[in-house]
């Protein structure tokens, strides 16, 4: 049965039996971005989601820096499986900050699953994009840094500003669950609010080298979040893989039969792998 519980005023949902899934959103999205992965996966995994600190709108304005983030994170990995390391399931900027997490607390997660966002922060990637590509990623990031900016001021503007882009770039979340509240990453980000995001890890030196990682990204997007580079590493790196999607930016709406499948095989595989490790090493 789904149960409740609530760590550190956030409210965090458990479904299924088996090994602990944690599932992070990313903008403007909330728990229920979820809902067809976590039906597609609970009958051998169980699922943990929760709304990032300040994208429940219920609920007051709540930004984070990236350190109290992780500290958020951890406290739900270790309510949820005190005993055993979880498995992270990503998506934007769940991925920024889910990829920080593992990178800190390694010991606590056995895999990962990172949706659209992946090696942002590596010189490959930035090297790889063209002007126009960096001049369309500035544009809409920092529209969304200067709704958070006047949301304190003018929320009802910043409402629309932040509801106007989401529908621009082809989010499916209604407008009523979308508030400039969930805003302050880009604020983070361009601004250098709330810390900013500086000293954070190198994604593509972690995730695959370090934790055994499966990418999935959509292919029909103006521009990537990630570089040929990491997609050949991960290709190349044992137990972990890259898989593209027919697809925009939000895989598990857009095609929720496909990406259910390939996550729950590699899911599945990667057990199987790991088991197999086990019983070499008592051997």
């Amino acid at each position: 049965m789904p149960s409740t519980l609530s760590v550190q005023d956030l409210d965090v949902f458990i479904e299924g039996q088996g090994p602990t899934v944690v599932m992070l959103h990313g903008w403007p999205d909330s728990p229920a971005l979820w809902d067809e992965t976590v039906a597609a996966l609970s009958d051998g995994y169980r699922c943990v989601r929760f709304a990032l600190p300040g994208f429940d709108l219920a609920r007051p304005p709540r930004p984070v820096s990236v350190d109290q983030m992780c500290e958020l994170v951890g406290a739900v990995v270790d309510a949820v499986s005190p005993d055993e390391p979880v498995t992270l399931l990503l998506h934007d900027w769940g991925c920024f900050f889910g990829y920080e997490y593992a990178a800190r607390h390694s010991p606590r997660v056995s895999r990962v699953v990172g949706v659209d966002i992946g090696d942002t922060n590596s010189g490959a990637y930035l090297k790889g994009l063209s002007g126009k590509e960096k001049l369309l990623i500035a544009g809409y990031q920092v529209w969304l840094a200067a709704a958070w900016k006047l949301g304190s001021i003018l929320p009802g503007l910043a409402d629309r500003m932040t509801r106007f882009m989401a529908r621009k770039i082809g989010c499916r979340t209604a407008p009523e669950r979308i508030g400039w509240q969930m805003n302050y990453p880009y604020a983070m980000q361009w601004l250098g609010s709330f810390g900013g995001l500086r000293g954070v890890a190198r994604v593509d030196n972690v995730f695959g080298p370090r934790i055994p990682t499966l990418f999935t990204f959509g292919k029909r997007k103006p521009f990537m979040f990630h570089s040929s580079r990491w997609l050949a590493q991960l290709a190349n790196t044992p137990g972990s893989a890259a898989q593209g999607f027919e697809a925009g930016h939000w895989l598990m709406r857009q095609k929720p039969a496909e990406f259910t499948t390939v996550v729950r095989s590699w899911l599945d595989q990667s057990r199987t792998n790991e088991r197999a490790s086990r019983a070499e090493a008592v051997a």
